[in-house]
Formats: structure tokens, sequence, C-alpha cells
């Protein structure tokens, strides 16, 4: 009999099934049997663990007794040490202190003695005022005088002789004193002098600027003279293009104006480009530039004389100095002269050489501001050291160096000695230069007193005075009478040689940006 297949196919899968349920169970028995096993080997080895942290805690606890126990020790060992010492400092202060009862006693023994010498003195000295009034009695009765009246009349005897033999000896010292101390003059200035460096007045009124060939004089002219105008008009300073090879020559009174120009000449040639708008370019990045080295001199100039702690407008008036000439002296030379004159003389008569150096630098600062009111000088100079809280001292020196105010310290007397010393020896100074000078600035400033007016600039030796006005506040006709006038006032205000061309010169400029 055969069987169905559809039973062996059920036959089949039942086996199937009993077989997986089978090994199932043999499968979980086992997992559960190896994480018995595993769980016993983590007891065991949690167990090793914690004998392990148990014998770890007790020797750190045995570690950190023994510690406790050595630091204990030395503290007590440390308070032992301070218990004996405070008990040894103890015996010693008791020992002072009955020392100091025994002196005690000593002292109210010795006390007690004085008392009794000074009653015994006591007694005596009434004794001898008894006597001695006794004898002025006697003496009295004797002389048919009071004793009052014989002490007047021996003072005044006594004075009498005194006043006779103090003229003499008075006059005998005055004389002393009036030879020692000119010798003792004398001997310092020369000292002064001989310890300071002087140089003779050198100071030009032309500058000679080199160039590498004749072919730049052209593009310095520029087309129909415009860059030269240009040049003239932005600096204030003649520049004559001649026949002289390689070279230029700038002239002007100013020092600055001249030092300027010949800067801006130098970028113009170096950069190449030469034309009117670059010109006033370069000028006013000079004149920048001018103004920052003028800074620069001044901290220079007071680091090199050991100056410190001058105000920074104080600083830069000292470098303009620089730029600056008394009768064709440069004033900064000047300055430093009789800075290290009146050092030398002030450490010499005992006082503070410092100072009077510091007031040697400033003596003539009122003479470098440009906008110099109706002032001396010197008055002007010590207002400006009061406004930026300069020495009392050195104030008083400035103002008086001149006789301008009253000297009030030992100083001021050094200064005024030093700058005539600086001024008045051979070579140091041009008196016709500084009048030359002085009659420019006074045409400069005639023309700047018009309304209108924007720059004044005098050159060819003062023969031309050309002033520059505003295009959109003078006219031409206004320009034209600005002229005339001029002409007139310089006439009948000032002295010159020669004649004075006034050029007054109107510019209309059109500006605009492409942005």
């Amino acid at each position: 009999m055969e069987i169905p297949i559809t039973i062996l196919i059920i036959l089949l899968i039942v086996s199937l099934v009993v077989g997986i349920l089978i090994s199932r169970t043999i499968l979980r028995n086992a997992i559960l049997k190896k994480s018995q096993q595993v769980l016993q080997e983590a007891k065991n080895e949690a167990e090793v663990i914690k004998k392990e942290k148990i014998l770890q805690a007790k020797e750190k606890f045995l570690q950190l007794k023994s510690e406790h126990e050595k630091y204990v020790s030395e503290k007590n060992n440390a308070l032992n040490n301070q218990e004996n010492s405070l008990k040894q400092r103890e015996a010693v202060l008791k020992q002072k202190f009955d020392d100091f009862q025994k002196k005690e006693s000593e002292v109210d023994l010795i006390k007690e003695n004085l008392n009794n010498q000074l009653e015994i003195v006591g007694r005596k000295q009434e004794e001898l005022q008894k006597a001695h009034n006794k004898q002025l009695q006697q003496l009295e009765t004797i002389s048919g005088m009071s004793a009052s009246e014989a002490k007047e009349q021996l003072i005044e005897t006594l004075k009498a002789d005194a006043q006779a033999e103090a003229q003499t000896f008075l006059k005998e010292y005055i004389e002393e004193a009036k030879i020692t101390a000119n010798t003792e003059a004398k001997k310092i200035v020369i000292q002064a002098l001989q310890r300071t460096a002087t140089d003779v007045a050198a100071e030009n009124l032309v500058s000679v600027f080199p160039i590498e060939n004749d072919e730049l004089k052209g593009r310095i002219i520029g087309r129909e003279g415009r860059n030269i105008r240009a040049l003239e008009a932005a600096t204030g300073v003649e520049i004559v293009v001649d026949d002289t090879p390689e070279a230029i020559i700038l002239s002007g009174f100013d020092p600055v104006r001249r030092e300027i120009a010949r800067l801006s000449l130098h970028k113009l040639i170096t950069d190449g480009r030469i034309h009117p708008a670059r010109i006033e370019e370069v000028v006013s990045k000079v004149k920048k530039q001018i103004d920052q080295e003028i800074i620069e001199i001044g901290k220079r100039t007071c680091i090199d004389m050991g100056v410190h702690g001058i105000n920074h407008e104080l600083v830069r008036l000292i470098g303009k100095m620089k730029y600056r000439s008394s009768y064709g002296q440069n004033l900064l030379q000047h300055s430093k002269e009789v800075a290290n004159l009146a050092s030398t003389m002030a450490a010499e008569l005992g006082l503070n050489p410092k100072i009077a150096k510091r007031a040697g630098l400033l003596h003539d600062i009122g003479k470098v501001p440009d906008n110099e009111p109706e002032l001396p000088h010197a008055i002007l100079g010590m207002k400006l050291a009061e406004k930026y809280k300069e020495n009392s001292e050195i104030c008083n020196a400035i103002g008086s160096h001149h006789d301008e105010t009253e000297m009030k310290s030992l100083i001021s007397p050094i200064i005024q000695v030093c700058d005539s010393i600086s001024g008045s020896r051979p070579g140091a100074r041009r008196e016709v230069v500084e009048s030359y000078i002085k009659r420019l600035k006074d045409l400069e400033e005639l023309a700047l007193t018009y309304p209108g007016v924007a720059k004044t600039y005098a050159v060819q030796a003062g023969r031309e005075l050309r002033v520059i006005v505003g295009s959109e506040n003078i006219s031409d006709q206004e320009a034209e009478e600005i002229s005339s006038s001029l002409s007139k006032k310089i006439q009948n205000e000032m002295t010159y040689p020669g004649q004075i061309k006034i050029t007054v010169i109107r510019e209309t400029r059109a500006v605009s940006y492409a942005k």
C-alpha cells in the first residue's frame, strides 16, 4: 500500500518543526549554561577586585595614618621648641626687670643726692647775690654813679670804639671783595667760552639746486613759463633759471620756503611729471613733510641738549628755530650756544645747571611764532612759557633777558649775559641781513592787510611783490585798485632802494571730478 505524497510532506514538515524545537531547546540550555558560567566568573572577578581594593584602601589608610602621626609629631616638636624658647625669653625678661628695679632704686638715690646739692647751691647763690649787692652799693658810693649809669657809659664807649674798628675792616673787605668778584667773574666767563663751541654766521638768501643736465631747465620752465610760474606762486620763492651750467638758483629770504621749493623740485624731477596741477600737489605734500621734520628737529635738539619734559608745542617751536635767523645768526644754533654757556656758568656759580640750560634754549622762543603780535619777543616768549607750564625762574629769565621785566632769580642775569656773549662775539651776526629780511617781511605783511588777499610773496630781493587774491572775492577792477593803492601805501610808509613792482594775481579755476 503506497503512502500518499501529502502525508509524506506533512510528516516531513512535522519532523522539521520537531527538529527545530529540539535544537532551540538545546541552544537555549547551552546559552543559559554559558551565561551562568560568565556570571559566576564575573562574581569571582568582582570578589577578587573587591579584596584588592580593600587591601589598597587599608594600605592607603595606614600610609595616611603614618603621615598624620609624623605631622603631629613634627608639630609637637615645634610647639615644644617654641615653649622652651618662650621660657628662655621669660627668664631673660625677668632678669632684665630685676636689673631695672635695681637701677631705678639707684636713680632714686642719685636724684635725692642732686636735690640736696641743689638746695646747697641755692643757698650759696643767695649768699653770693647778697655779697654782690653789697659790693655794688660800696662802688656806687665811691664813684658817685649808679650801676645802670656806669653800664650805659661803658657801653657807649665800647660801641664807639667797635664802630670805628668795624668801618676800617668793612672798607678793607669791600675792596678785597670787588677785586675778587671781578677776577672770579672774568674766570667764569672765560671758562664758559672755552668750554662752548661756536659757529660763525653763515645764513644765505639763495640755495643752489643741482640738476643732471640743462635739458631739465626747459621742462621746469614749461610751455610759456607756466610751470615755473606755478612753482613760484605755490612756494613764494623766486626760481632763477639762467646760463649757470647744471644748476638752478632758488632765491628767497625765508629758509622754510627755500627748503620747500628745493624738496619740491627734487620730487618733481625724480617723478618726471612736471605740470601746474602736479606742482601744487607736490608742494602741498612737501609742506606737510617739512612740518613733521620741524617736530623731529625739536625732539632731537631736546634729546641732544638733555632737556626733557617740554610741551610738544614748544618742541615744535624749537624745531622751527632751525629755519629762523637773528641778524644772520641761525636762531637754533644761537639758542643752543646760550644754553651751553648758561649751564656752564650756573655750574660754576653753584646754581642749577639744568634750569639754566632749559632757560637758555627757550630764551628766544618768542621770535618763532608765525602770527607775531605787537609784543617784544622776550615778553611773547615769557607768555608762551607760562602758557605751557614752565618753571617760574625760566619764565622770568626769558622775559627779562632784554630788561623788559624785572629780574627775580639768579638765572635771569646769567641768560642775559650769555645771550650778549653769543650775539656780540666776532662773526656771530650780520645786521645788514637782518634789516633786509625785516624789510621784506614788512612788505609782505603790508599787502596782507587788504581784504581778499590770500598770499603775498616778496621776490627778486624785494624789488617785486606778488599778491595772490581770491577770484571769488575780488574782481579784475578791484585787483587793479589793490595794486594801485598798495604801491602808494608802500611809497608813503616804507623806505627801500630803487623801485618795487607790485603784481596782483587773480586766477579763475574750474574744478570738477569724474566719478
